[in-house]
């Protein structure tokens, strides 16, 4: 089982988006489906989104 994580931020809301790392994101009301995304595509999203 893949160790999903949604932001701090969110508290315990129910309409997050999670991640899990080497998985993908995927919507919180929805986690039987799932968004690959690879390490590369990962870190260039990381990199914008501090870039603000």
């Amino acid at each position: 089982m893949a160790g999903w994580r949604k932001s701090t931020h969110s508290a315990n809301a129910s309409s997050c988006v999670e991640v899990a790392i080497g998985i993908g994101v995927r919507d919180s009301k929805a986690p039987a489906v799932h968004i690959e995304v690879g390490a590369a595509a990962w870190n260039s999203f990381l990199s914008t989104v501090k870039r603000g």
